[in-house]
């Protein structure tokens, strides 16, 4: 009796957590910010490395695709872009999709 109560407890927390991250409008955002290292804050590069801000979803995520099979040569994506759900992924290439590249144009 012991273990299904601890079993139920267990399912009812993580369905409870995935709710929670289901329901955080900022999660894209937040996932996004780990990339403002190299890519610049909201994805606004200002040196070689190419700016996301602006580009379209179903680009992003054709090449975070990429990088993640090997087909597209990089020195660190391949690993950042296996570290992600596709879902993640997908909220990463939407928050970007909906910024404004520097040059004010999408």
């Amino acid at each position: 009796m012991k273990k299904k109560m601890l079993y139920l407890g267990a399912a009812a927390w993580l369905s409870s957590a995935a709710g929670v991250q289901a329901a955080d409008v900022n999660l894209g955002r937040n996932l996004a910010a780990s990339c403002a290292n190299c890519h610049g804050t909201d994805g606004r590069s200002v040196g070689g490395i190419p700016e996301l801000a602006g580009m379209s979803k179903g680009k992003m995520l054709g090449l975070l695709n990429e990088f993640r099979s090997g087909a597209k040569p990089a020195t660190i994506m391949h690993q950042i872009s296996r570290g992600y759900t596709d879902e993640q992924l997908t909220l990463i290439a939407e928050y970007f999709a909906s910024r404004t590249a520097q040059g004010g144009g999408k």
